[in-house]
């Protein structure tokens, strides 16, 4: 049997919320062994003043030592940082101690927001991603492709294809996934045929995405990674950033990642998504009822001088309360740029607010073409928002680069 990887869950306890039962039954399907890192009570107060803050709550003094703690075991390899959803101040707590222990460690590091019935599948991709940070570095620490490889990123919403040659892309190709393994064979055709080349002269495969197990499996795929790692890549890639720290944002189709960097290497992320409002998916919607392409959209956006806000984040009333502006006289560029404005303040109300950003931040994934989004984000952030040359195709540049390595 492998050896697990160890990390420390950093908690204010999460045995009596009753899912730590599904925790470590992910955990060890992964191959991570959590480990709880303890701490004398009386040295708590102690750790605190270390820390620089003391809360009202004696289990979130305890979360604090436990992370002063961890760091005298060199065996740990990683972090999970887990408080309950519905804590204010475990959401400051939980802030702080990532702060700390990236101040003083270079592992990598994921906060959880704990809920009472939790989807599986967001904690299992969660910690794929960690166990992934930890074990595969050196590869992860790859600046440059080499040879003739191919990516494939099967996102829920698009499956988007590049074909890569000594660190260009030579063909792409980006289209709506409906079956996944159609999708992939698609793009792959139209990704060859516009970089003018056979399927016998591409080295090497690599898939990410939504749909990767099935697309990897059926074109025997030379590497599978989850998204996390491989969007910071190719992030890092795109915009020549492998060195010292910065942030991505990549808002997908129905998902959304923040991702903070160092060395062109994920170290902290966080992943989103509980509502489509705060995707793609509500911008194709909008897009629709405006009666122009999302890639017109943002344009459009750009045009407003009138400011509108929708009445609701969510995805349904998000969308009414669109129909009903448009309706009642609000210029369309208004409405754009409400819908627009949505999207942003969802992200950073639900995911920015909880991290520290790190300058440059760059933002891929196909809403980073929506202009109006990108203005939105650089208003709420107060900085640069950098859109690289072939951001929605950050995720098969970075899978591309890495199977080069292989």
């Amino acid at each position: 049997m492998a050896t697990r990887v160890r990390v420390a869950q950093i908690s204010c306890g999460t045995e009596y919320s009753g899912i730590q039962w599904l925790l470590d039954e992910i955990a060890e399907q992964v191959g991570i062994e959590l480990v709880y890192p303890e701490m004398e009570l009386s040295r708590v107060e102690e750790a605190c003043k270390e820390i620089g803050m003391k809360a009202e709550s004696p289990s979130l003094n305890m979360m604090m030592a436990r992370a002063v703690s961890m760091l005298e075991d060199p065996s740990i390899k990683g972090a999970l940082l887990l408080t309950c959803f519905k804590c204010s101040e475990g959401v400051i707590v939980k802030d702080i101690v990532r702060r700390y222990l990236h101040e003083r460690t270079d592992i990598p590091i994921i906060a959880y927001s704990n809920v009472e019935k939790p989807k599986e599948i967001e904690i299992y991709s969660r910690l794929e991603a960690l166990k992934t940070l930890i074990t595969m570095k050196a590869l992860l620490m790859r600046e440059r492709q080499e040879g003739t490889t191919m990516g494939i990123d099967s996102g829920s919403s698009t499956t988007k294809a590049v074909v890569m040659r000594d660190n260009v892309i030579v063909g792409e190709a980006w289209i709506p996934t409906t079956d996944p393994v159609k999708s992939a064979d698609s793009a792959i055709e139209l990704a060859l045929k516009d970089a003018g080349l056979k399927e016998s002269d591409i080295e090497a495969v690599g898939v990410t995405g939504h749909g990767r197990e099935l697309v990897g499996e059926h074109v025997n795929a030379d590497l599978n990674l989850e998204e996390v790692s491989v969007v910071a890549k190719g992030a890092a890639l795109l915009t020549n950033r492998h060195k010292g720290e910065a942030s991505v944002i990549d808002i997908g189709g129905m998902n959304n990642k923040l991702i903070l960097m160092r060395d062109g290497i994920a170290n902290s992320f966080s992943l989103g998504g509980i509502c489509g409002g705060s995707s793609g998916r509500f911008l194709e919607v909008a897009s629709h009822r405006l009666d122009v392409d999302i890639s017109e959209l943002g344009q459009l956006a750009l045009k407003s001088r009138e400011r509108y806000e929708l009445q609701s984040y969510c995805m349904v009333f998000g969308i009414q309360s669109l129909v009903v502006a448009l309706a009642s006289g609000i210029k369309r560029e208004d409405v754009a740029a409400a819908a627009c404005r949505s999207v942003a303040e969802q992200v950073y109300e639900t995911q920015i607010q909880e991290m520290e950003m790190r300058p440059p931040v760059i933002f891929v994934g196909g809403v980073s073409l929506v202009a109006g989004v990108q203005r939105e984000l650089e208003h709420l952030l107060g900085t640069e928002v950098i859109v690289p040359e072939n951001s929605q195709y950050a995720g098969a540049v970075g899978i591309a680069t890495l199977a080069s390595g292989i």
